[in-house]
């Protein structure tokens, strides 16, 4: 049985959240990693990924420029990082610099790979749409990757910025 009750108090329900980092370079070439949690498969042929991303956000520009952006699965020991990622602005920090985050070249597009993740996906941008307040990018997955350890992903536990394994 349902009961009838607000948006605000409905969604509250959706924890555990699965968590990504998002991975985009600006225009000077600096690599701009934002934590997300909206996130999808959205095709398996061709395999797609889509991310939700506030409009506001420096990271449109970045995506928007460089036409293409990793998707990472962070570990549950990232939470750090992804806590960090997700509380900075590109436009006044260099966050894996300021944080000190192992990456790797990613092999087919003109990002990089975060080096403890679970998984990172390498996107080229296919398509964008404007979804109220975010908008929603759409990225055909050209090269994946996952770590050669055994990792436990990173997950929203509840409102707060509560991160760990679910």
């Amino acid at each position: 049985m349902q009961k009838l009750v607000s948006f605000e108090k409905a969604v509250k329900t959706k924890y555990p959240e699965q968590v990504v980092i998002v991975i985009a370079k600006n225009k000077a070439g600096k690599a701009n990693p934002v934590t997300l949690g909206w996130t999808m498969i959205a095709s398996y042929d061709p395999p797609m990924m889509a991310v939700g991303v506030y409009k506001g956000h420096y990271s449109v520009r970045c995506i928007r420029h460089s036409k293409c952006f990793t998707i990472v699965y962070p570990s549950s020991d990232m939470a750090k990082a992804a806590l960090f990622f997700g509380s900075h602005s590109g436009r006044d920090t260099d966050k894996l610099k300021e944080f000190r985050t192992k990456t790797a070249p990613a092999k087919k597009i003109k990002s990089v790979l975060l080096a403890d993740a679970v998984a990172n996906f390498e996107c080229r941008l296919v398509k964008q749409i404007a979804t109220g307040d975010h908008i929603t990018f759409f990225g055909e997955i050209v090269c994946s990757h996952i770590n050669k350890k055994t990792k436990k992903r990173l997950y929203s536990l509840g409102k707060g910025h509560k991160l760990g394994a679910a």
